[in-house]
């Protein structure tokens, strides 16, 4: 493993600890390494209202378009699971796709552990802003 997947993978294991899930207990973290090599970091956040809770991914999403970042290589997702690897929901697989089809996706278990493959592998056929695109 490379430093900044180690990196990654590390800091995706930390963001799931910082997670705040009193109503699932599910904990997800998710690290999204920028193409200028940032790691920015995002974890679950529920609400109440259950269809206000954000998702680990977005979370990052969010984060690392607010301080600038446009271009995204990989990312890093972990939850709690321990016996098999678990990918982005759906909606998180769209938000990513909105940035790029090409990027590596780390899936996490706990003990750091991870597999990889590729958004367009997560998403086939995906709606994109190639879509919207004006001929």
């Amino acid at each position: 493993m490379t430093d900044k997947v180690t990196e990654l993978v590390s800091k995706c294991l930390q963001a799931r600890d910082l997670a705040y899930c009193p109503y699932s207990r599910f904990p997800v973290g998710a690290a999204l390494l920028t193409a200028d090599g940032a790691i920015v970091t995002g974890c679950n956040v529920e609400n109440a209202s259950y269809g206000l809770t954000v998702c680990a991914e977005r979370t990052a999403v969010q984060r690392a378009v607010a301080e600038g970042h446009r271009q995204f290589t990989a990312i890093a997702v972990t939850c709690d699971i321990k016996d098999r690897f678990v990918g982005p929901c759906g909606a998180c697989r769209q938000v990513l796709m909105e940035f790029g089809s090409n990027w590596t996706v780390y899936l996490t278990k706990p003990d750091g552990t991870y597999k990889e493959t590729k958004l367009h592998e997560l998403l086939p056929l995906p709606f994109s802003p190639e879509h919207l695109a004006k001929n």
